[in-house]
């Protein structure tokens, strides 16, 4: 599951009155369930973090659960491979050049991720001015106590000076730390501010000391050519996501999913240990989400078994989904899911820790369908119901909701392991685990049995924190998206986007005059809006540009 909890908002709770849950499977379930999560979970596959040996593991271990099952793959293919863009790295041929001497990259200079690409030459960089033409030299900080203080966010501060550097004519921008600051920066591979048009780089202490101190000293701080080859690349990556489906010759087809990557040792930068960049330890994920990958399969063998019918049946195991959704939008995407032929989707999250006291069970996605109501009474028997309305929420169900299909999430809380190493087998609760899928499968066979297509509702989504615009455009962005421009993941009936004529898929590239690069200038153009105001929008669809009235509203 995704870092995003504080988002997650619960709403409601029902069934205060809960008989015990344990013993309600058989011996074999539990059995089959102990290997599944003991075997996902473990050292061998290093957390299962994406585009890993470890995701590679765990994909044929699913694979192959499916193929003993005898439950064929979807469109012939277990696997489904997905390529998408997560952070930047400095290419090899990046040079960082004082007069005749090259600095150690990273140890004494590196670009910064959001520097611009391309190689600047001039025979002296300038401090701090504000003439055209040159590359200037920066302190970072302004005293050693800013130097030290920890809730200075100098990445923040570094961007916002060479963008502004950047419309001042500057050629470049090179940062240098002069006090030995403690809380030094580093290259932030995961960093995602906006791409500069110059080149901006940082001098660590101990670049500073070799090569700007000296010149310093010397009483000729201007005197100090550099050379500046910046090469950031983005860094692609590749998931794959695994499928296998039943086919009844049924109208519609219901998707129950869970998403099967973790976080390897944490190196994403979506650990919760404190010490997870030093010591380097496995995240093991039994919970987070071994334990939904287990009940998903365990959910397909009982489909397999049963006499339900009247709906075709998707099971879907997602990768990339810690690092933001990847696998289940790009499955979406990819296999063009078709809101018209999908009954609903079932998605399974953490649903291995249901605490035998309260026997909380958190149900998502409750206000996406009215047939939904009905479907939480029937676990007020077992459990105390905690309700989110919401259709977008911090896990792969919100993709297909996004697409125009009713969810449904089943989520058995946070703990204090989650995101750690600590998140052990062990820890499991097997039984209650168990009692989660009778829940599901109880679910499952009461719309089997309507052998309807619930209805789809548009639910409010939370936004967090105070915003700074007026107006809003009515779309769900993609996140993900980083090739210039912001896709639009779904749009709202009635906002101004939908009434422009901006459809999901679409890029938007320009708002007025302003230029779209991502989701912070996207964010920046909305803020110089108010409700009435009128402009354009400009949209890629399909590879064609497009231009297209649009009028704002108030939020």
């Amino acid at each position: 599951m995704r870092l995003n909890l504080s988002a997650y908002l619960f709403i409601a709770a029902i069934g205060l009155s809960v008989p015990a849950v344990a013993g309600k499977k058989n011996k074999k379930l539990i059995k089959q369930l102990k290997a599944d999560i003991g075997y996902l979970a473990s050292d061998e596959l290093a957390g299962r973090r994406t585009g890993t040996d470890g995701e590679v593991k765990a994909a044929d271990y699913i694979v192959k659960r499916y193929t003993d099952l005898g439950i064929p793959a979807y469109k012939g293919n277990y696997k489904h491979p997905f390529h998408f863009t997560y952070g930047r790295e400095i290419g090899a041929t990046t040079q960082i050049r004082f007069g005749s001497r090259a600095a150690k990259i990273k140890e004494e200079a590196f670009p910064l991720p959001y520097s611009g690409n391309g190689n600047t030459t001039v025979s002296e960089i300038m401090p701090e001015i504000t003439e055209q033409g040159n590359v200037w030299l920066v302190s970072l900080y302004t005293d050693k106590d800013q130097a030290n203080d920890p809730h200075f966010d100098c990445d923040k501060h570094m961007y916002d000076y060479a963008r502004n550097a950047q419309k001042s004519g500057a050629k470049g921008v090179v940062f240098y730390d002069r006090f030995g600051s403690k809380y030094e920066p580093a290259f932030n591979s995961q960093s995602d501010l906006e791409t500069l048009n110059i080149p901006a780089v940082c001098v660590t202490y101990a670049g500073y000391r070799k090569y700007i101190q000296p010149v310093e000293d010397g009483g000729s701080k201007g005197a100090l050519s550099t050379e500046l080859k910046i090469d950031i690349k983005k860094t692609d990556r590749v998931g794959t996501n695994i499928a296998a489906y039943i086919d009844n010759g049924a109208k519609y087809t219901v998707v129950i999913g869970a998403h099967y990557d973790h976080l390897g040792f944490g190196e994403d930068g979506n650990s919760l240990y404190a010490n997870a960049a030093k010591e380097h330890q496995i995240h093991h994920g039994a919970d987070d989400n071994a334990s939904g990958t287990a009940a998903l399969m365990s959910v397909a063998k009982w489909v397999q078994g049963s006499k339900l019918h009247n709906y075709n049946y998707l099971f879907l195991h997602f990768s990339g989904e810690e690092l933001g959704l990847y696998g289940s939008k790009a499955f979406v995407r990819d296999e063009k899911v078709d809101s018209a032929q999908v009954a609903y989707m079932l998605n399974m999250d953490m649903v291995g820790r249901l605490n035998d006291s309260t026997h909380a069970l958190t149900i998502g996605g409750v206000g996406t369908s009215p047939e939904w109501g009905a479907v939480v009474d029937m676990a007020g028997k077992d459990f105390k119901v905690v309700i989110d309305s919401a259709g977008v929420g911090p896990s792969d169900h919100t993709s297909f909701y996004n697409a125009g299909i009713p969810v449904l999430f089943l989520f058995t809380g946070t703990h204090k392991d989650y995101h750690k190493p600590s998140d052990r087998a062990e820890l499991i609760n097997y039984n209650g685990e168990a009692a989660v899928i009778d829940y599901a499968e109880a679910v499952m066979t009461k719309l089997d049995k309507e052998n309807t297509k619930p209805g789809y509702i548009v639910t409010k989504t939370m936004t967090m924190g105070k915003s700074k615009f007026k107006v809003t455009l009515g779309i769900m962005p993609d996140y993900t998206y980083q090739d210039g421009g912001v896709r639009v993941d779904g749009v709202t009936d009635g906002k101004p986007a939908s009434k422009a004529g901006v459809k999901a898929g679409d890029i938007i590239t320009q708002i007025g005059d302003i230029k779209i690069q991502g989701m912070q200038s996207y964010m920046e153009a909305l803020g110089k809006f108010s409700p009435g105001d009128k402009t354009s929008v400009k949209v890629t669809r399909d590879g064609k540009p497009l231009n297209l009235p649009l009028e704002f509203m108030a939020k």
